[in-house]
C-alpha cells in the first residue's frame, strides 16, 4: 500500500519526483524518502510524516546535481514509523523503494545476519541486502536480480539504484508497476494518476519482468529474454488528479457522483445485450474488501429479491483461507476501485483454481482482476484521490444493479432507460442539499458513538454509511439490522446518543418505525433518512426522492457520504488521507 516514483532524463528530478509522490499519497503517508543519483554518489533523505515534511526538509538540504532519482511514500507495515523504517533503503551497492509484502522475509534475515548489519525493521532492506550479496557474487545486475526473483515470496514492485550503473531497474510480481514513456525521459510509479503531468503514455510491467531505463532507452526482459511491449495511453487529464475549486477530495468526488454516473450509464445501456445474465449460475459469490463489500451486500438484496438468485457476500481476506463449496454452478464476482487489491485477487485465483467463472467490477482496465476475470463490467469513476471511496461505490452499485436487470427482464426497456437516466438529476438534487447536512453534522460531531440500523437492503446502506463516519470523522460508529438492537445491543442506548435510520424498504418500513421508538424512549437522537415523506417527524428528517428499488439506494448513500464528510470538517480530520489508512490495498 506504498507508493513508489521514479525518473531518469534531461530534468532535474527533485521536482518531478515529489510532485508524483503527493499524487501517490492516498496509498500511504506515514513517512517519505528520496534517493537522488550521479556518476559517484547516491544521496538519500528520508523523513517522517507527508511528504510535506520530505519538501521542506529537502529544500534544506545541499543536494548533488542529477538527473535520475527514486522516490516512496510509505504506509508502515513492517516496523514502526521512523526514519530508519522509511525508504529508500540502501546498501553498499544497492538502494531501492519497494510496495509490497515479502512472506519470507525473516529467513532470508537469519542467512544475512552474519555478514550483513540491518539498520531497520523492513522486509525492504531484506530485499536490498539479498540483492546487493547476489550484485557482489555475479557482477552482473540482471544475474542479481533473477536469482532473488527466483528466492522471494510474496509481494513486490520495486524500483532500485545501482552505484555504478547509470540506469533505473524496475521489476514486480504481485503489485503494480508502470513505466511511464516522456520525450527523452522515463518514469516508474505504482499509478498513472502519479505521472500525468509528464507523460499518458506507458507500459505495463508484467509479472516477474525486470525493466532497465536508462537516458535513451527501455528495454524489459524475462527470462533473459527481451519483451515487446505494448505502449499504452491514458485518457487521464492533469484536471482529473486535481482539487479543483473544493476544499477536499472527498467532496469533489461525492459531487462528481451525477457525471460519472451518467458516464457509466450510458455505456452500460449501450452494451447492455453484452451483459453477463447471472441467471445462468444456480449460486454467486461477491468477494470483495470494505466498502466494496458493502457494495456487493447491497447486490445480494438485489439478486435475491429480484433474480431469485442464491447470493453469498464473503470478505475477501476470509474468503481466500476458507473452505469454499463450487458444488453448484458458481460464479465468483470480485469487486475492487483498484482492482489490485491483495486479498481480492487471492480470492480471484482461488475460485479459478476451482472452476469457477470469474467477474470483475473494477475501475482500472488494466488492474491484475481485470486482467484475470473471465469477464469484466468496468465503472467509468475517474481517479478517485480520497482514501475513502464515495463515487467508486455508487458506480459498484449501479454495475450490479444492471447485472440485476439484465439477469430478471433479458432487456433493458424504455421504461427503465428512463428511470435510469432521470436518476443523475435526482443525484444532484439530493447532493445541492447541503444546508441540512452540515446541521446535522452539527448537532453530532461531539458524539463519540454512533448507531446505524436499517432492514434488508437498508441494512446494507447502513454499513457503508457507518463506516463512512468511522474512516473520516474517527467516530465509533455501528450498524446493525433494526430487528437485532432488542437482542443485546439496546443496552448501549442512552440519553443523547445519535441513531441514523434508514427507512426504503416499503413493505417492513412498520417494523423498522417501532425499533425507532424503542431507542427514541430511551433518550437516542434520531437522524431518518427515508424516501417516504409520511413518516413521523424525529429530531432530523431526510426524505429522498423514492424511486425504483432497483436504484432506491443510490440516492440514500450520497447523504451519508456528506453528512460523514461534514462531521469530520466540524471534527477537524484529515478527510481525504485518514489516519492509519491507505486506498490501495495491495498487501494482505
Amino acid at each position: 500500500m506504498c507508493g513508489i516514483v521514479g525518473y531518469i532524463g534531461k530534468n532535474n528530478p527533485k521536482e518531478i519526483l515529489i510532485n508524483s509522490l503527493k499524487h501517490l499519497e492516498y496509498r500511504g503517508y506515514d513517512s517519505s524518502g528520496i534517493a537522488l543519483k550521479n556518476k559517484s554518489d547516491i544521496q538519500v533523505i528520508k523523513s517522517v510524516g507527508k511528504i510535506n515534511s520530505l519538501e521542506e526538509k529537502l529544500n534544506n538540504t545541499e543536494l548533488i546535481n542529477s538527473n535520475m532519482g527514486i522516490a516512496h511514500t510509505r504506509w508502515a507495515t513492517h516496523g514502526k514509523v521512523t526514519v530508519d523504517n522509511a525508504h529508500p533503503h540502501s546498501t553498499s551497492h544497492i538502494t531501492l523503494v519497494h510496495n509490497g509484502i515479502i512472506e519470507n522475509a525473516n529467513d532470508i534475515k537469519n542467512n544475512l545476519l552474519t555478514e550483513y548489519s540491518f539498520k531497520s525493521e523492513t522486509d525492504t532492506e531484506v530485499i536490498a541486502a539479498l540483492l546487493n550479496k547476489f550484485y557482489e557474487e555475479e557482477k552482473d545486475i540482471y544475474k542479481a536480480l533473477e536469482k532473488m526473483i527466483s528466492i522471494v515470496k510474496g509481494s513486490y514492485a520495486l524500483a532500485i539504484l545501482v552505484d555504478n550503473l547509470d540506469k533505473i531497474y524496475a521489476v514486480r510480481k504481485n503489485s503494480p508497476l508502470i513505466i511511464g514513456i516522456g520525450k527523452n525521459e522515463y518514469f516508474i510509479a505504482s499509478d498513472i494518476s502519479a505521472i500525468i503531468d509528464y507523460t499518458n503514455k506507458y507500459i505495463l510491467l508484467g509479472e516477474e519482468e525486470i525493466g532497465e531505463i536508462g537516458f535513451n532507452d527501455l528495454v524489459v526482459y524475462k527470462d533473459g529474454n527481451v519483451c515487446k511491449k505494448e505502449i499504452k495511453t491514458a485518457d487521464l487529464i492533469k484536471e482529473d488528479v486535481s482539487k479543483g475549486n473544493y476544499e477536499h477530495f472527498m467532496l469533489k468526488e461525492i459531487m462528481e457522483e451525477s457525471s460519472v454516473f451518467r458516464k457509466t450509464l450510458d455505456k452500460y445501456i449501450s452494451d447492455f445485450n453484452n451483459l453477463i445474465d447471472l441467471s445462468n449460475y444456480e449460486e454467486i459469490h461477491i468477494v470483495a474488501c470494505g466498502s466494496a463489500m458493502y457494495a456487493g451486500m447491497v447486490g445480494k438484496n438485489l439478486l435475491e429479491e429480484e433474480c431469485s438468485i442464491k447470493v453469498d457476500v464473503e470478505c475477501a481476506s476470509e474468503y481466500r483461507y476458507k473452505k469454499v463449496f463450487y458444488d453448484r454452478k458458481t460464479l465468483v464476482i470480485l469487486i475492487s476501485q483498484s482492482g489490485e487489491t491483495a486479498d481480492t485477487i487471492a480470492a480471484l485465483r482461488k475460485a479459478k483454481s476451482n472452476g469457477a467463472d470469474t467477474l470483475g467490477i473494477v475501475n482500472v482496465k488494466t488492474s491484475s482482476i481485470a486482467r484475470e476475470v473471465d469477464y469484466n463490467l468496468f465503472i467509468e469513476a475517474g481517479v478517485e484521490v480520497a482514501v475513502a471511496t464515495t463515487k467508486a461505490y455508487l458506480l459498484q452499485v449501479l454495475a450490479l444493479s444492471f447485472l440485476a436487470i439484465k439477469s430478471k427482464y433479458k432487456v433493458l426497456s424504455e421504461e427503465l432507460k428512463e428511470e435510469l437516466r432521470n436518476i443523475p438529476s435526482l443525484l444532484e438534487e439530493v447532493l445541492n442539499r447541503k444546508e441540512e447536512y452540515k446541521k446535522i453534522a452539527n448537532s453530532i460531531y461531539q458524539s463519540e458513538d454512533v448507531f446505524f440500523i436499517g432492514r434488508k437492503m437498508d441494512y446494507a446502506i447502513c454499513m457503508e454509511g457507518s463506516l463512512k463516519l468511522k474512516e473520516v470523522a474517527y467516530i465509533h460508529s455501528e450498524a446493525y439490522q433494526a430487528g437485532e438492537l432488542k437482542h443485546g445491543t439496546i443496552s448501549l442506548i442512552e440519553d443523547g446518543m445519535v441513531v441514523v435510520a434508514i427507512i426504503t424498504e416499503e413493505d417492513i418500513k412498520d417494523k423498522t418505525i417501532s425499533n425507532i421508538i424503542e431507542v427514541k424512549t430511551r433518550g437516542a437522537k434520531v437522524i431518518l433518512v427515508t424516501n417516504d415523506g409520511s413518516l413521523p417527524k424525529y429530531d432530523f428528517n431526510i426524505v429522498v426522492p423514492k424511486i425504483n428499488k432497483l436504484f432506491q439506494s443510490m440516492l440514500v448513500v450520497p447523504v451519508l457520504q456528506l453528512i460523514a464528510y461534514y462531521t469530520a470538517l466540524l471534527r477537524d480530520c484529515d478527510i481525504d488521507k485518514p489516519k492509519n489508512l491507505a486506498k490501495s490495498v495491495t498487501v494482505e
